[in-house]
């Protein structure tokens, strides 16, 4: 198995995946739910995510302070990241040339949009930063705040068929 550590500031992904297996599309895979579990299996966040529904995990540079936003698709019941929003090319951040087309936000930020990129098995491993940083998930208008109900903690962030 191949493992790829992403950092940004705070934030760091842990994604999983066998090299050029790519998964099949869900049946039926219209409706789904954002969760969030922690190592023990208590769930501390449930969104539902409709077929083409976007939602961000958005957290606070922990050098700089300004929010950073890394954007995803349900498509087909599949967690894809489309976008990603770095007001700034502070530390850990920065645009991967070949993955994505960085462009001018307008106010000194750039979007990296385009990325197109399924995450292995529909979920990746967080942990939340402090209510500095204030972890986050953004999705239909509704926000909750990870590092509120669990900093510092391993929280598993994954897209599920819903129930």
């Amino acid at each position: 198995m191949k493992h790829r550590i992403m950092a940004g500031g705070a934030l760091s992904l842990l994604l999983t995946a066998s090299p050029g297996m790519a998964e099949p599309a869900r049946p039926g895979g219209a409706a789904a739910a954002l969760t969030a579990t922690l190592s023990d299996g208590t769930e501390i966040a449930r969104l539902p995510v409709p077929e083409g529904g976007e939602w961000c995990v958005l957290w606070r540079h922990s050098v700089q302070g300004f929010e950073v936003a890394d954007c995803y698709e349900n498509r087909g019941g599949r967690m894809v990241l489309m976008r990603s929003h770095q007001p700034d090319f502070a530390a850990g951040l920065g645009h991967i040339p070949g993955r994505g087309r960085q462009a001018s936000d307008g106010d000194g930020g750039y979007w990296i949009t385009g990325i197109e990129e399924p995450v292995p098995g529909d979920a990746y491993v967080l942990r939340a930063g402090s209510m500095a940083v204030d972890h986050r998930l953004s999705a239909g208008g509704a926000t909750v705040s990870l590092s509120e109900r669990a900093a510092r903690a391993r929280i598993r962030i994954a897209l599920e068929p819903a129930t």
